[in-house]
């Protein structure tokens, strides 16, 4: 009879904490992000050597045209024109939302038709319809619905060509601006309004001075989004012929042949106006979210 014995059991060293007690931190390797940052570099400074020295870029003739007479005029017809289309835009726009925001159905369905209808049809589409209202009516008149007339406008010399523009870019924009709108006030929690109504706050105040500060701030984002977009879309009324900054940089170099540096000409000026733009977003929207959390 043989006795056997287990195998001794060997323990396994603990590691021990340093004299000190504190824990050794590893902090955790990104290889592929820094990686990424490399390869992003690298392509940045290509991007900007190439700009720097191809000859094709012609910073001679951009400089020589960047801040002519002509290309200054166009700059400020830009400007009219992004200023007029979004006040009467968001003007439209906000009845627009209250009317889609209505207890009427009737306004409901009126609001809903006039932004399907809007929304639908390519702005371009619409800038050659207010471009040719003359063709379609030749005057319009002011008097009793299907009776005599009491004033009458000639339409060749009631709209020209700014007018068309601005009448186009704001009805068009009212749509877009009707839905921003809407979404900023069905953002804003209901018993608000129903606590003001409790305190016998009137309507109007209420939305004035409750609904419309708090719905700012979900407003506020999108609504610049659509000014900087409507600031860039008026380039669509060259086919208009009107001298906005597109249209005056494409008669320069059909003139001279210059085409890109006039065309860097062009997007300078939409880069340093559109970079003021977000600037005013920045301040407008710290503005309005004072007491906000975020």
């Amino acid at each position: 009879m043989s006795l056997t014995s287990d195998p001794p059991v060997t323990k396994e060293p603990v590691a021990t904490p340093p004299a000190s007690g504190e824990l050794v931190v590893v902090p955790v390797r990104h290889p592929w992000r820094w990686a990424a940052v490399a390869v992003t570099a690298v392509l940045l400074v290509q991007f900007a050597h190439g700009l720097v020295t191809n000859p094709g870029w012609e910073w001679d003739v951009f400089a020589a045209f960047f801040t002519t007479e002509t290309i200054l005029r166009a700059v400020w017809v830009t400007l009219q024109l992004t200023f007029y289309g979004t006040a009467l835009g968001f003007a439209i726009g906000i009845v627009l939302a209250f009317m889609r925001l209505s207890a009427s159905p009737f306004l409901r369905s009126v609001a809903f038709g006039y932004i399907w209808a809007f929304r639908s049809i390519p702005l371009i589409v619409q800038l050659l319809f207010w471009f040719n209202l003359a063709y379609l009516y030749k005057e319009l008149s002011i008097g009793i619905p299907f009776g005599p007339s009491f004033l009458s406008f000639d339409t060749m010399g009631l709209v020209g060509e700014m007018g068309a523009a601005v009448l186009g870019l704001a009805l068009h924009q009212a749509a877009y601006a009707a839905e921003i709108v809407r979404g900023g006030v069905l953002a804003v929690d209901e018993g608000q309004s129903e606590a003001a109504a409790s305190l016998g706050i009137p309507r109007l105040r209420q939305v004035r001075r409750i609904v419309l500060p708090q719905a700012m701030r979900s407003i506020l984002p999108n609504a610049a989004n659509e000014i900087i977009s409507l600031f860039k879309g008026t380039s669509i009324v060259s086919v208009m012929a009107i001298g906005e900054l597109f249209y005056q940089v494409q008669v320069v170099y059909g003139r001279n042949g210059r085409v890109v540096p006039l065309l860097m000409v062009a997007t300078a000026w939409y880069v340093l106006l559109t970079t003021a733009l977000s600037v005013v977003q920045h301040y407008v929207e710290r503005h309005y979210a004072k007491g906000s959390t975020r």
